[in-house]
């Protein structure tokens, strides 16, 4: 049976084995699990610090071939694996929706931004990859050129697993690098096998992709291998600083991207049904499991009372329950861990004399959507990614205020503003310290095409559209003449 009819991940999402170029036994296995259920759904392969060693060198040898390989293969099996994801959609968002908890309209995101990026990534071969230079010296011919960086490892997280490996994998590939991925211990299947299969069949040269799996060790183990060129990491700012620091020992180049505290500006003027709507969304999706979730609703005071009637009544019409069985907004919280720090920043920042609208405690293994008021600087939830689907409200009397507050944290991913004035929206998005910043709409926003990243505590560098050409190469300067000229000495 083809694959094209046949199941994806048949086997490969229950059989433990690794993707090194082949597929091979693994050192050790791991459960994936349903969060919804606790239910076992497969096994996956595990890596070690052995495995990642060999799998760099041999990364290393296979990226030279791919990388004198025609533009034109290395953008025909991108394409193929967007064609591959298509054909698939059914299989693989169910098994997003069961790794991770998702709803099936935030599994469908997935695979259609995975798409985009693999499509994006194959046009980037017909961009200019160079330019031609003066020269000093008459006869010599000039180049500035961009070339692979060579290995580059990607290391994932779990809360939107195809998207943040393929934002890295699918680039790099056509740029000519060769990819070790290591996706998060939670999301082995949708974040590895899945990347790792559609790639196979895509027809990837052996050697040139890598998955594997694990903890913090893996991790360590591929931002410290010699042979590894470069680090494209997403997930938390503390993980990335260490890996940023272990990177750092071999001079390797480092793109992170990080963690989020994301200001959503209600300006006095703003709709109310419109901006609550924008509001819910951003906290909610996914739980409020994403980097660049809505964190903090900065409301004029004005219209603070209605603003909060409105966000706590969408909250608590929101049907919460397992999205595999269930018609529900949200799902479950990825795991007991996270579970624990989304009620403790709620108990914390109530203490401190916020106030529980609608939700506030947990149902296991489910958190229900949380509308928090009177929310003051300096409190658990004002100052800290909480990764759970809270909506803190804090107020502010005038636009200078509002700009102050935004800015008030480390972080500098996203950020939104809702105003019945596109002119004025724009003035305060010009004094933001984000990234992102969108007028008239909510921060949960990415397109393929779209540079994407932010400064402080979000991290350093930007992925997607023409940023990845800056972030998967670098310059070579290329000097030719027709043959050797005499010197001084």
């Amino acid at each position: 049976m083809s694959v094209a009819t046949a199941e994806l991940l048949a086997g490969y999402a229950t059989d433990g084995r690794l993707f090194t170029g082949a597929w091979t036994d693994a050192p050790a296995t791991i459960d994936v699990v349903e969060p919804a259920t606790g239910d076992v759904l497969g096994a996956a392969g595990v890596a070690d610090a052995d495995t990642v060693s060999r799998a760099a060198a041999s990364a290393a040898q296979a990226q030279r071939e791919w990388a004198a390989a025609q533009p034109t293969e290395r953008a025909a099996v991108l394409r193929r694996a967007a064609e591959l994801l298509g054909e698939h959609r059914a299989e693989l968002e169910r098994w997003i929706v069961r790794e991770t908890g998702s709803v099936r309209s935030k599994a469908e995101i997935e695979i259609r931004q995975s798409i985009d990026h693999l499509l994006v990534a194959a046009g980037l071969l017909g961009r200019p990859l160079g330019e031609m230079l003066p020269s000093a010296f008459p006869g010599r011919a000039s180049f500035a050129r961009r070339v692979p960086v060579g290995v580059v490892g990607v290391i994932s997280p779990w809360n939107f697993p195809v998207i943040l490996s393929m934002r890295s994998v699918a680039p790099a590939l056509a740029l000519g690098n060769a990819v070790l991925v290591k996706p998060d211990a939670e999301t082995p299947i949708t974040g590895g096998v899945l990347v790792a299969r559609v790639f196979e069949e895509a027809g990837l040269p052996e050697g040139v992709l890598h998955v594997l799996p694990g903890g913090a060790d893996v991790g360590q183990a591929i931002a410290s291998d010699p042979n590894v060129s470069m680090i494209a990491f997403t997930g938390s700012t503390a993980t990335g600083r260490a890996v940023a620091e272990t990177a750092g020992r071999t001079l390797k180049r480092v793109m992170l991207e990080l963690g989020g505290n994301s200001p959503l500006i209600v300006l006095d003027d703003a709709d109310i049904e419109l901006a609550s709507s924008a509001g819910a969304f951003g906290s909610f999706l996914h739980q409020g499991q994403v980097c660049m979730a809505v964190s903090r609703h900065l409301v004029h005071e004005s219209i603070a009372d209605a603003y909060v009637e409105a966000l706590a009544t969408r909250a608590a019409r929101l049907p919460v329950g397992n999205p595999d069985t269930e018609e529900v907004a949200l799902g479950p919280i990825i795991n007991a861990r996270q579970l624990d720090r989304i009620q403790s920043v709620v108990d914390g920042t109530v203490a401190a004399g916020a106030t529980v609208v609608v939700g506030g405690q947990r149902d296991d293994p489910y958190y229900p959507p949380t509308v928090l008021r009177d929310v003051a600087p300096g409190t658990p939830a004002y100052e800290e990614e909480i990764f759970g689907p809270v909506a803190p409200v804090t107020t502010f009397r005038d636009d200078a205020e509002a700009v102050e507050l935004a800015n008030s944290t480390e972080y500098g991913l996203a950020a939104a503003v809702q105003t019945g004035s596109r002119e004025r929206g724009d003035a305060i998005a010009a004094q933001l310290r984000a990234g992102m910043v969108h007028v008239n709409d909510q921060t949960v926003n990415e397109e393929s095409a779209a540079p994407f990243g932010g400064p402080g505590a979000t991290g350093s560098g930007f992925c997607g559209g023409s940023a990845n050409l800056e972030a998967f190469t670098r310059w070579q300067w290329l000097t030719s003449r027709d043959r050797a000229a005499p010197f001084p000495f």
